[in-house]
């Protein structure tokens, strides 16, 4: 079943089961003198220089709080930043024009933008203040013009005698604010936003119990696909969604997968139920999104990534690596790795496949076969982080 919700039409404004904790406040004074606190390539030389000509890179988190940046031309390593604070969630999005990636830093108190040619830092907003500790799990994004960066925040104050949780609010930062940035404008959003992403037509998708928008510029907010409210009567189950990572740089799309149980008859009788993978995923450069049951949960994935060059096949990642043709909702290809990835991504030609993330290595295969083309060897273990790729189509400028 295929639904397609066009968004509304208006003009672009120019210039995301999450745990609210409290952790004591680490300074990051002094950031600044911090922006190049090494910069490094794979053999632990200094960087000569930016590269020449069109590159791709693959980004990731390591612990203990170092960005990886990855030559996806020739798959090694070439250089490691580090990101000042400790370890967050490893949560990242970079710009459009893929210099500078906005990492969830310090206990997901942070956002710290770092320039993934030089390592400097370029972008610091500390979010927790004396008596508010601000959380951000999961979510940040960068407008398509690369001016402002989204958060959603879960501010907790601190009284004398106990916490008070407050309502969680999209934080707006301008990207010229620089080191000492600050929210510009918030606005209140539902509970358990997780994974954000902005769209070229000037929202933010928000991934919660549904799928919203919401402008931010004036905080209203529009349905773009229900998930929990689904109601698509008694022979379906409600869709269980999963808002960890957000895989659809190369694509240019944002994509939640759910798993849902189709019942035999209005008895719903979990036991004889045919369970089914499914995704809604959100078109960012119009908008418009749809949702579909795209194969039958016989295995245990947990992210997606669409081929950019074929909307058609998917590709998913676990204790192996997936091919799925959509249309004809069948697993077509499976890699079985030698131990758990938890996120996945595509090379902008769509020929090679990464599995990332839990340890301290990538698997990259073959779109094709899924044949195992080498391993990455990282620097620590990437745990919870992103795996994102950012292309600059003229580093050297």
């Amino acid at each position: 079943m295929t639904t397609i919700i066009p968004p509304p039409q208006r003009a672009i404004h120019p210039p995301t089961a999450a745990l609210i904790a409290v952790a004591a406040l680490v300074s990051l004074a002094g950031a600044a003198t911090m922006a190049s606190a090494h910069s490094v390539d794979a053999s632990g030389a200094e960087i000569d220089g930016p590269h020449t000509g069109g590159k791709e890179y693959l980004l990731t988190v390591t612990r203990p709080n170092d960005l990886q940046v990855i030559d996806m031309t020739s798959n090694e390593l070439v250089r490691s930043c580090e990101i000042p604070g400790p370890f967050g969630s490893g949560i990242m999005s970079p710009a459009p024009d893929g210099r500078v990636v906005y990492i969830l830093s310090n206990l997901w108190q942070d956002i710290i933008g770092i320039d993934i040619q030089s390592c400097e830092v370029t972008f610091h907003a500390a979010q927790s203040s004396p008596g508010e500790t601000v959380k951000s799990f999961q979510s940040v994004a960068v407008s398509a013009d690369g001016t402002e960066v989204y958060t959603v925040q879960n501010p907790t104050q601190l009284k004398l005698d106990h916490f008070e949780v407050l309502e969680p609010r999209l934080a707006v930062f301008n990207v010229a604010d620089g080191l000492d940035a600050k929210a510009v404008r918030t606005f209140p959003v539902d509970r358990r936003i997780t994974k954000i992403v902005a769209t070229d037509t000037g929202d933010v998708i928000l991934g919660g119990g549904d799928l919203k928008a919401i402008d931010p510029n004036t905080g209203d907010t529009r349905l773009v696909m229900a998930l929990q409210n689904w109601d698509r009567g008694p022979r379906w189950s409600t869709p269980d969604a999963f808002a960890m990572h957000t895989q659809g740089g190369p694509a240019h799309e944002y994509i939640m997968p759910y798993s849902t149980a189709e019942f035999a008859d209005d008895n719903q009788d979990m036991a004889s139920a045919n369970w089914w993978w499914g995704i809604a995923r959100v078109d960012l450069a119009t908008g418009e999104a749809e949702r579909m049951e795209i194969a039958p949960l016989s295995e245990v994935i947990m992210n997606f990534a669409t081929d950019p060059t074929d909307d058609n096949t998917l590709y998913g990642v676990f204790n192996g690596v997936h091919k799925i043709d959509i249309a004809n909702q069948t697993i077509t290809e499976r890699y079985d790795l030698p131990h758990t990835y938890y996120t996945v991504n595509v090379s902008r030609d769509g020929k090679t496949v990464y599995a990332g993330g839990t340890s301290s290595d990538i698997s990259v295969h073959r779109a094709d076969t899924l044949e195992k083309i080498k391993s990455i060897q990282l620097p620590g273990d990437m745990s919870t982080t992103d795996m994102r790729v950012a292309y600059i189509s003229d580093p050297g400028s």
